[in-house]
């Protein structure tokens, strides 16, 4: 098994590469508790009827061509009903892509 070695937390903690810190593990919670729930902000049935059939018609995700099982806002919609609903900001993602990739790069984005 791969060895990773230890990290230091934004806080100055040494932890596992792969365990959360305490700080990290309190400020997910808060962050959780302030965060609308999903069908508030706007993943509802309609959302899913309109998430299947765009699945239907882009089967395969815009950046590997593996299945795609995401629906991706390419540009953050951040509450836009506009933004949310407009299909030219959709694209296919396998869930590799869209939990690490662009996470990633929203993250640097966001900075």
């Amino acid at each position: 098994m791969a060895w990773k070695p230890r990290r230091v937390c934004r806080c100055g903690k040494i932890i596992a590469a792969t365990d959360l810190c305490e700080c990290q593990i309190k400020r997910k919670a808060e962050n959780d508790r302030r965060r609308p729930n999903a069908n508030d902000r706007g993943y509802d049935s309609r959302w899913k009827l309109a998430r299947r059939a765009f699945l239907d018609k882009h089967p395969d995700c815009a950046m590997c061509g593996k299945p795609a099982v995401v629906v991706d806002h390419k540009t953050p919609h951040r509450g836009d009903r506009a933004k949310f609903w407009d299909k030219g900001n959709w694209q296919p993602l396998c869930a590799h892509h869209h939990n690490s990739t662009k996470q990633s790069q929203e993250r640097r984005d966001d900075r």
